[in-house]
C-alpha cells in the first residue's frame, strides 16, 4: 500500500516503509490525534510517539514485541490520554521535552534538551526544542541516510501554519522563530513532516508561506 499520511479515527493505519525503519500513522480520540509508531527493520526495537488516546487501538497496533520507548511531544492533554495504561502494559522508557515533563501524569525517564539524540534499534531521532505552543515542546527528526528527512512536529508545525499560540504575540514569535531556525533552516525541503494532527505534508510545501504566516500572526 502506498503511504499517503490520511488517517481517520477507527480506520486502520498507514504504514511509510523506509529501508531502515517502518512508520505507522494511526488517528485516536475525539481530537483525531494522530500516534506514530516507529519500528528499527533491523532489530525489530519500537518507539511510540504520543500516546494520545485510545491505549487498546495503540496495543493493538504495537503488537506482541511491545515497544522500548514512548516520546510525548508536549504536555497538553489529548496527547497523553493513553499514556498511562500503555506505559503500565509495555514498561516503555519514556521521554519528553525537559520544560514540559512537570505537566504530563507519568513520569518521565528521560528530560530531552534540543539536539538529544533518541535512539530505536539502530535508528537515531535528534530532539528539537520549539517554544510558544508549550514550553518545553520537542519534535524529532530522522535524517534518513538513504533518502531525505522525516520531522515529527507535534502541535507545533501543521499544513498552513505553526500550531496555536493563543494569540499571545510573543508565544507566536518565538514559535515560528524557532520553526524558521531550527526545521526550515536546516531541512530541506523533501523533508516529509508528520504532524499530531491531520494530514502529512513537506517543508517544501510550506516553506513559501512562511512570510504570510508571519504577516498574519498565527
Amino acid at each position: 500500500m502506498t503511504y499517503s499520511g490520511a488517517v481517520r479515527v477507527g480506520g486502520p493505519a498507514n504504514v511509510h516503509e523506509l529501508t531502515d525503519l517502518m512508520i505507522s500513522k494511526v488517528a485516536v480520540g475525539a481530537m483525531n490525534n494522530n500516534a506514530y509508531l516507529l519500528r528499527c527493520r533491523d532489530t525489530g526495537e519500537q518507539l511510540l510517539i504520543d500516546a494520545a488516546a485510545e491505549p487498546h487501538t495503540l496495543l493493538r497496533l504495537i503488537g506482541d514485541d511491545g515497544i522500548a520507548s514512548v516520546v510525548t511531544t508536549h504536555r497538553h492533554g489529548d496527547h497523553w490520554q493513553a499514556l498511562p495504561e500503555v506505559v503500565a502494559a509495555t514498561g516503555a522508557r519514556t521521554y519528553a521535552g525537559r520544560y514540559d515533563a512537570e505537566g504530563i501524569p507519568v513520569p518521565t525517564d528521560v528530560l530531552l534538551e534540543d539536539g538529544d539524540t533518541v535512539r530505536v534499534g539502530r535508528v537515531e531521532l535528534t530532539a528539537r526544542h520549539l517554544v510558544g505552543h508549550t514550553p518545553g515542546s520537542i519534535a524529532l527528526v530522522y535524517d534518513d541516510p538513504h533518502g531525505h528527512p522525516h520531522l515529527f512536529t507535534g502541535d507545533c508545525l501543521f499544513p498552513g501554519g505553526v500550531g496555536n499560540t493563543g494569540k499571545d504575540p510573543e508565544a507566536f514569535a518565538s514559535l515560528i522563530g524557532d520553526v524558521e531556525e531550527k526545521l526550515f533552516g536546516q531541512l530541506p525541503d523533501e523533508t516529509w513532516v508528520y504532524p499530531g494532527h491531520g494530514n502529512d505534508t513537506t517543508l517544501g510545501n510550506e516553506r513559501p508561506h512562511l512570510p504570510e504566516w508571519r504577516e498574519r500572526g498565527w
